[in-house]
């Protein structure tokens, strides 16, 4: 039986003239997207930058503030616990909210109590850091949670020709998030009387209950927002089935910490900054393995049934599989490699700004102030983009420009301490890096099945930044060993094959239904556009693309 059943073809999509595009941003679905993006912007920095100063301010070493960060984890792996989102439901709250608005209340009431625990914590005391820690590893769990849903429901919420315009502002929404949470919070605890030469708790115990409040917006807009309509059957079953699952999901969790705390006892002491990753990769891999084998063991003993466990953690990624057969692999290739390019440049970038000869107040005013401003605009030319072409070909622009913005830094590397050069290159990077994140996101929600929202959008967006990340860990090494020129370059360089990557995808599979996929310049099929040779075997040869798609004259969508 073919994975997409056939349906009756939709008519033509029509498209949208510039003030029909505009008009989408004034849509209720776009403000609740706006909204809820501001909400899940503001955890983040308070678990990065704005702790890592408290913590420094308070005394704490530098090696322990870096150690902070692992509380961030969670959003690596929140693929992992995503299925449990999108299979159990919540007692007295899911029959009250619905689904998806009552795991979200939960993610944020929880994120208000992380802020809580870490503004009730003095890191200056003696032993207070273990409470610390606790706060923020909550933190980045219930931060990630909220994200699994918020994606989920952003993803339902809208057919896939609006995605773009809803990522947009959600992502607008969340870098507004990240501003409040992040030079919001440091303007406060400079108000409050915290300095770098005289530390105050109480300054930075009242910015992050000020920031906990905050919260309160997502809590209020939560409850005022309806329910997506849910385009699947929902199987429901014994509450001691969902009990069963969620208690194989921690003991796997418990066996993954221990492994991971005592592996340091079997593996050898490493000195070497190559080595020392290598370890830990190994380190990391052992401690998936062992949560894996844990969670297989469990299922087996029939800790819970097969069958369940099946259909909540390996059929979502069969799903994806089944529609796109082995051209699924292209695109993981794609997702994973998409945002390389910028994202292991802009690892370095504060570092390079500095040793451009440029202050921290320049870099505040042109990257956090003006370069946001950018971002944000080039979100909503990416959703524009989206609207008006199809959602392959504005991969392509995004992508073309997210590699060729790169090529600005080595002109800023022969004008050092230049702040028109340096506006320059900030402005159209942020510009080109707004637009490929919005069109990115609205290529990762057409890919999504509307039955395993919360499942394959945590796999696709954690996967999107695994690679890039680990590459961009090294920024520093290539920098030494070579230049800056050289370095950014090489992230040129590394852009190009992903254009190839995306014409190739492009050509073979059907992304989205705002696609022309018969080729003839109107999306009918019926060859009599622009191009009256070849239109109507446009859709036979994509459906052997895929073999699995049904020659219905529609694309796969997300909503299939």
């Amino acid at each position: 039986m073919s994975a997409v059943q056939p349906v009756p073809p939709n008519p033509p999509v029509a498209k949208k003239s510039l003030s029909e595009s505009l008009q989408a941003y004034l849509d209720r679905r776009s403000i609740i997207m706006l909204f809820l993006g501001f909400v899940a912007g503001i955890p983040i920095l308070l678990i990065f930058s704005s702790l890592s100063l408290w913590l420094r301010e308070a005394g704490i070493d530098r090696s322990v503030v870096t150690m902070f960060s692992w509380a961030a984890l969670g959003y690596a792996f929140k693929f992992i616990w995503a299925p449990l989102i999108d299979a159990v439901p919540l007692p007295i709250l899911t029959k009250l909210l619905g689904r998806r608005r009552s795991w979200i209340l939960v993610a944020q009431l929880m994120i208000i109590a992380a802020i809580c625990i870490m503004a009730s914590v003095n890191p200056a005391n003696e032993g207070s850091l273990v409470l610390m820690a606790v706060g923020a590893v909550l933190l980045g769990f219930s931060s990630a949670t909220q994200d699994i849903v918020i994606d989920a429901y952003r993803i339902e919420l809208a057919p896939p020709s609006l995605q773009a315009v809803l990522s947009a502002m959600y992502v607008t929404g969340y870098r507004l998030g990240m501003i409040v949470a992040g030079a919001g919070a440091l303007y406060l605890a400079d108000y409050f009387g915290s300095t770098e030469s005289f530390y105050s708790y109480e300054a930075w115990r009242n910015t992050y209950w000020i920031m906990a409040g905050v919260m309160g917006v997502g809590v209020i807009t939560t409850l005022v927002i309806h329910e997506p309509v849910r385009q699947q059957v929902v199987v429901e079953r014994k509450t001691s089935d969902y009990t069963r699952l969620v208690l194989v999901f921690a003991i796997s969790v418990i066996g993954f910490v221990l492994v991971f705390a005592n592996a340091g006892l079997v593996l050898p002491e490493t000195e070497g900054v190559f080595s020392g990753f290598l370890t830990e990769i190994v380190r990391m891999v052992l401690s998936l393995a062992s949560a894996l084998a844990v969670g297989y063991g469990l299922v087996k003993a029939n800790l819970v049934e097969q069958e369940f466990a099946n259909t909540t953690w390996v059929e979502p990624i069969a799903d994806f599989f089944r529609r796109y057969g082995k051209k699924a692999l292209l695109l993981l290739a794609l997702i994973g490699l998409y945002r390389i390019s910028d994202i292991v440049a802009g690892v370095i970038s504060n570092v390079f700004y500095q040793d451009m000869d440029f202050t921290k107040v320049d870099i505040a005013n042109a990257v956090k102030l003006v370069g946001v401003v950018m971002a944000i605009g080039g979100g909503f030319l990416g959703g524009l983009l989206a609207q008006k072409m199809r959602i392959m070909r504005a991969m392509m622009v995004g992508a073309i420009l997210a590699c060729v913005t790169n090529l600005l830094f080595i002109l800023l590397t022969y004008h050092p301490g230049s702040l028109p050069y340096m506006y320059f290159a900030v402005i159209l990077d942020n510009l080109a890096a707004g637009l490929a994140s919005a069109v990115f996101i609205a290529f990762l929600s057409a890919l999504t099945s509307i039955r395993f929202t919360a499942v394959q959008y945590s796999i696709f967006s954690s996967l999107m930044t695994l690679l890039p990340k680990v590459v961009g860990g090294y920024s520093g090494t290539i920098v030494d060993s070579t230049s800056y020129p050289f370095f950014f370059m090489f992230t040129f360089l590394i852009g190009i094959p992903i254009l190839a990557l995306i014409y190739y995808v492009d050509k073979h599979i059907v992304i989205g239904d705002n696609d022309d996929i018969y080729g003839d310049g109107d999306g009918d099929g019926d060859g009599d556009d622009d191009n009256n040779d070849s239109g109507g075997n446009k859709g036979v040869e994509l459906t052997k693309a895929n073999p699995n798609l049904s020659n219905t004259k529609e694309p796969p969508r997300a909503t299939e």
